[in-house]
């Protein structure tokens, strides 16, 4: 059975926290850190059975597990993960994985030094509507992809700790933090776009916090909108339109299919684990986030070698959301 220690039990770290409740068939929660005692972290060690430290370096100098997995803001990432490859863990961290290039080239040249395994929380390549939908697009099972268009639509996270989201040079603003799910399953399901093209809303500040981008791949158009300045009583609303030449899937609070000839349906689904969560996200189920730590855990024991998230993948969606953010103007326009 695999070791694993946790740093941070913030919102995420709760969410990785409940999955390893739920994993102790494979894997053993060893220690868990978090600078906010107020977290409830302190109670969770100890229902594992772990130890608790107050910060993430105290876990590092003191502990070497199988996998290390890091659920802190953005801006503390890289740092994290090179202190953990460094140490021979294998490497869970948190989306996104990187607030620059040079932290892209820092983190690729540590991965291929330590030689350890790392994949990034892209759980969207794990969620069953998207994971059916990618299965059936590879299949060509209703033709070519003509259009389509992805949303993730959101309420401010102001709950976070130090507020640290609504700080684009720590969270690398919504395009980065939100947004970069779409990007990424869009890069997942059609590869690399030839052309991309964005426009942004912003805050009084000159803040960024709506983007709109139109992709082409080949005569394949598609658009994705992102935002998180909705009112705090707007309900967390991802979903997708996926027109392809037999019919159209449809995700919006439950997935549909509308063929070209034939009456809608729901399409069959790959079960998926449905633990519940209460830590102030805006995702009540554990679901995705527990198929891919455990796919993660797998890869490790097996020694599968088809990652479905590796940091490669991770950072070149990142890349592309950089792109987008110079094409719409910024982070912050005065």
């Amino acid at each position: 059975m695999l070791t694993v220690a946790l740093i941070g039990y913030g919102g995420m770290g709760k969410m990785h926290g409940k999955c390893y409740a739920a994993l102790k068939d494979v894997v053993k929660l060893v220690a868990v850190a978090d600078v906010t005692p107020e977290s409830g972290v302190e109670k969770y060690a100890e229902e594992m059975g772990a130890k608790y430290y107050t910060s993430g370096n105290d876990l590092l100098a003191a502990e070497t597990p199988d996998i290390i997995d890091i659920c802190l803001p953005t801006f503390l990432h890289t740092e994290y993960s090179v202190k953990a490859m460094e140490k021979g863990c294998h490497v869970f961290c948190e989306k996104p994985i990187c607030i620059n290039e040079e932290e892209a080239k820092l983190l690729l040249e540590t991965e291929k030094k330590t030689g350890v395994k790392v994949q990034v929380g892209q759980v969207v390549r794990f969620m069953k509507e998207y994971k059916w939908l990618k299965k059936a697009v590879d299949e060509g099972r209703y033709g070519k992809v003509i259009s389509a268009v992805f949303t993730r639509l959101s309420c401010n996270p102001r709950w976070a700790w130090e507020n640290w989201f609504n700080d684009p040079e720590k969270s690398g603003t919504m395009a980065l933090d939100l947004h970069v799910h779409d990007v990424d399953f869009i890069r997942y399901l059609l590869g690399e776009p030839d052309t991309v093209e964005s426009k942004c809303t912003r805050d009084s500040e000159g803040v960024l916090q709506q983007i709109f981008t139109t992709y082409t791949f080949g005569d394949t158009v598609v658009t994705s909108e992102g935002i998180w300045d909705y009112p705090d009583k707007f309900p967390f609303s991802p979903g997708f339109r996926v027109k392809m030449e037999k019919g159209t899937a449809v995700l919006n609070r439950g997935l549909m299919f509308y063929p070209v000839d034939g009456d809608p349906f729901v399409p069959e689904m790959d079960a998926e684990f449905e633990g519940k969560l209460d830590a102030g996200l805006n995702v009540s189920s554990l679901g995705g986030y527990y198929t891919e730590l455990r796919y993660f855990i797998e890869e490790i024991i097996e020694g599968n070698g088809k990652p479905i998230a590796p940091l490669s993948e991770a950072i070149k969606s990142a890349q592309l959301v950089w792109k987008e953010i110079e094409s719409a103007g910024g982070k912050v326009k005065k």
